[in-house]
């Protein structure tokens, strides 16, 4: 697959609506829905696409009650360049599993918190 760096590119626009931000919400939303498989395979995740719908879904609620406009295009704008990023293959496997806390080592909790912590734990 030929990936052309200009491919999933979008001119920056404003909403002259609610009407029109909820489109283009919804249009990039399903966007994001359909690469899911292919999101998959292309970076090797070990998770099932249902998981990355799943936090597709959870990061779209995340922003669900943004009241102002101008800040809904900004957030379209950062969807619509980390899903460029994304599709063109221009992430590594880690930034990707970085959705993922509690799939991806261990969650936030790395390492002990000090020496008997993770003597107990049996790290080394």
């Amino acid at each position: 697959m030929a990936i052309t760096p200009t491919q999933f590119a979008k001119k920056t626009a404003q909403s002259a609506s609610w009407a029109d931000a909820k489109r283009r919400v919804l249009s990039t939303y399903r966007e994001w829905m359909r690469a899911a498989p292919e999101i998959q395979t292309m970076y090797n995740i070990p998770l099932p696409v249902s998981a990355l719908r799943t936090r597709v879904r959870q990061e779209f609620e995340q922003n669900r009650f943004v009241a102002k406009l101008p800040v809904v295009d900004v957030l379209l704008f950062k969807s619509h360049s980390e899903y460029q990023e994304m599709m063109n293959f221009w992430k590594q496997t880690t930034h990707v599993m970085s959705y993922f806390k509690e799939e991806n080592f261990r969650g936030d909790h790395r390492r002990p918190s000090n020496f008997m912590q993770g003597f107990l734990e049996g790290r080394n």
